[in-house]
């Protein structure tokens, strides 16, 4: 397990056009996960620590977030052959244990994950109604413990905060998690 921050945002950066599978081979596009405000892409994965331990946070917080009219999917762009947790029968477990209610996609070549600049996992990019890049920051404060009343859920704030005006004033607290697993050349 490598632990990566993700870079410095840079804001105002289109989202980059997609089109995968869900874990039940259905195709969707970036154009039609968008919601009327917005849209949220996860890189997520089934195996990482990082990703484990906020699976519940998440999917309470991206199902606030799809309430409010903002667009969720995760995006698992991990080799499944180096990573067998991260094929789409572990990545269904996941979803069914964690409550995950959004489509779930997979970056079977990892284009995708190269075109956002995806460097690990959990890694979150919020864009505006627009759909330019307005966050890229963490979950929470909690980072792997248990979210303590108090705590700041970062994400959520932010994507509230886009909704309403299209940016956010919410400072922007890299993200750490396990490096993408990419393929061996």
């Amino acid at each position: 397990m490598v632990l990566l921050h993700t870079p410095e945002a840079e804001i105002g950066t289109p989202c980059p056009d997609f089109r995968l599978p869900d874990l039940e081979g259905r195709l969707f596009s970036r154009d039609e996960l968008k919601g009327p405000h917005g849209l949220l892409v996860a890189f997520i994965c089934a195996h990482c620590p990082y990703v484990q331990a906020i699976e519940d946070r998440l999917a309470g917080d991206l199902r606030e977030l799809r309430a409010a009219g903002i667009g969720v999917v995760a995006i698992c762009s991990n080799d499944p052959e180096q990573y067998p947790e991260d094929a789409p029968e572990g990545l269904r477990r996941q979803a069914a244990r964690a409550g995950f209610d959004f489509p779930y996609l997979i970056d079977e070549t990892q284009e995708v994950a190269r075109a956002f600049g995806a460097v690990c996992t959990p890694d979150f990019f919020g864009y505006d109604r627009e759909l330019r890049l307005a966050y890229r920051g963490r979950l929470d404060e909690a980072h792997r413990g248990p979210r303590k009343p108090g705590m700041r859920r970062e994400l959520v704030e932010a994507m509230l905060e886009i909704a309403q005006s299209g940016r956010t004033t919410l400072a922007q607290v890299p993200s750490m998690g396990c490096s993408i697993k990419w393929k061996r050349a």
